[in-house]
């Protein structure tokens, strides 16, 4: 089997350079000579090693060396990375953080994925040490029906019955059911769980509206938005015979109280 190692190489600078990182690009070239990769014609091919403290690029006409070190510089592998102990520091230190749900450990910040372990793998975060406190989250969305479909909500004509009230059961049973549908929530005690449905006569929608409350050691955002969700598939499901131009939008959460992190409230309602 005949290998076109030029081909190959040419592929691994392509992609590089790509991805605007032309340096890395040349010194992957000037690799592929020392490693006996490139035919004995190209202009990077070097018999020797480069000295102790340098790096040898290909500049396209040939080999230029440069030094490894600096005043302000670290140490640089042959692709042009950081290999410092600061830089390393750094990096555990971001890492440091994944998997924990505690805003007070180093390194960790709010916006810190939780659901994320050391590795990078998918994790249920621990709640067995958080306090329990009051919890409340409220959700909105919208399922825009158009004039046909409007018109037999609003006259309670839809074929499969009454919309708005079978769409409210199926919100509550969805927040109950949220542990079951997303991976990684915890199964919680709900206290309450509150859908109201009203039509937007402007709009041509149902709008859709739910607040669940719980006394635990996590938030119930989850189910206020699986609520919402379900509620507006099921307003889709009932109506979808009417019109194929029905639209579920806008599902977001509107507020949530309690936990360490406090209350939060949408200003662009």
């Amino acid at each position: 089997m005949v290998v076109d190692y030029e081909f190959m190489d040419r592929i691994g600078e392509g992609i590089l350079l790509s991805l605007g990182r032309a340096q890395e690009a040349r010194d992957l070239t000037y690799l592929g000579g020392q490693m006996g990769l490139l035919p004995p014609t190209h202009p990077c091919r070097s018999p020797s090693l480069p000295k102790r403290g340098t790096i040898r690029s290909c500049t396209g006409d040939g080999l230029s060396t440069r030094s490894a070190y600096g005043p302000d510089q670290e140490l640089e592998t042959v692709f042009g990375q950081p290999l410092h102990q600061d830089a390393l520091s750094r990096k555990n230190a971001q890492l440091s953080g994944f998997g924990t749900s505690d805003h007070s450990r180093p390194g960790l910040s709010m916006n810190t994925l939780t659901h994320v372990d050391d590795s990078g793998k998918a994790s249920m975060v621990n709640i067995m040490e958080k306090s329990s406190t009051y919890r409340l989250a409220a959700a909105s969305g919208r399922v825009l029906l158009g004039t046909l479909a409007f018109d037999l909500v609003c006259a309670n004509k839809i074929s499969k019955g009454d919309v708005l009230t079978v769409a409210q059961i199926a919100g509550i049973q969805a927040a109950k059911q949220t542990s079951n549908l997303i991976p990684l929530c915890h199964n919680i005690l709900l206290s309450g769980v509150k859908v109201d449905l009203s039509l937007n006569k402007e709009l041509q929608a149902v709008e859709v509206h739910a607040e669940v409350t719980s006394v635990g050691p996590t938030g119930v955002e989850m189910e206020a938005l699986t609520a919402v969700s379900v509620a507006c598939l099921t307003v889709y499901d009932m109506c979808k015979a009417a019109s194929k131009e029905i639209k579920i939008s806008n599902i977001q959460l509107d507020s949530k109280s309690g936990g360490k992190s406090g209350d939060w409230h949408r200003t662009n309602m």
